[in-house]
């Protein structure tokens, strides 16, 4: 692995795995979760200038009015999605931005499909996970409230920007006993994990969260 890579200094080993003990500490308890997200090296994908920070808990700025999702909130809605079951199967990623969370889910099944509405962004996803060797990952240009319908049905879906309301082609894009977790609201957001049952559809709404807003189109 490369130096780049690897990281040294606030990019190290040593700092990344003082991530994974406070995402412990703040509740994190699937091993498999915490050992994905130790597999990934953050730094590479946040910007040059806030690499010393890229093992803090918190968002960081991407340009383009996006952000690199808080460790913490990615552990927990892949955590949500991942309980009681052997791995996350057929995924789709909403909101690729740089193509971190994308490498984090890749550790967990061999079936990511990540969209990203701005072009520019998805470019750079496509250049950091070929950074860190990543191919399992197939980005597209695409308008995520669209979802993939080329691709359906997914196993599980992850979407990274805040709904109004669950986007209903996503639901019908949801295989049998399939897992969506997004979270939903404006100014007040919560996440909520969304289970296709054969009794219909089940909400569990769990914590408050603060996202960008999931927009329409492409650019």
């Amino acid at each position: 692995m490369s130096g780049a890579v690897s990281g040294f200094g606030m990019t190290s080993q040593r700092t990344r795995t003082r991530m994974i003990e406070r995402l412990r500490e703040q509740g994190i308890v699937d091993e498999e979760v915490l050992a994905a997200i130790a597999a990934v090296p953050r730094h590479v994908f946040v910007e040059e200038a806030l690499a010393s920070r890229a093992y803090e808990d918190t968002a960081l700025p991407l340009g383009f009015s996006q952000t690199i999702s808080q460790p913490y909130v990615v552990a927990r809605m892949i955590e949500a999605l991942l309980a009681g079951r052997d791995d996350l199967g057929k995924t789709l990623e909403i909101g690729a931005g740089c193509g971190y969370q994308a490498a984090v889910l890749a550790q967990l099944t061999d079936e990511v499909y990540a969209v990203e509405r701005i072009a520019p962004l998805l470019a750079k996803a496509k250049a950091n996970l070929r950074a860190i060797r990543q191919l399992k990952v197939r980005l597209k240009h695409a308008d995520g409230q669209l979802g993939l319908p080329e691709a359906a049905p997914f196993d599980t879906i992850i979407v990274a920007a805040a709904a109004a309301r669950v986007p209903r082609a996503l639901l019908q894009q949801l295989a049998p006993n399939g897992r969506l977790i997004l979270p939903l609201g404006a100014a007040s957001q919560q996440l909520v994990l969304i289970e296709r049952r054969a009794e219909g559809f089940v909400e569990t709404r769990l914590e408050a969260v603060r996202f960008v807003p999931l927009l329409s189109g492409v650019e």
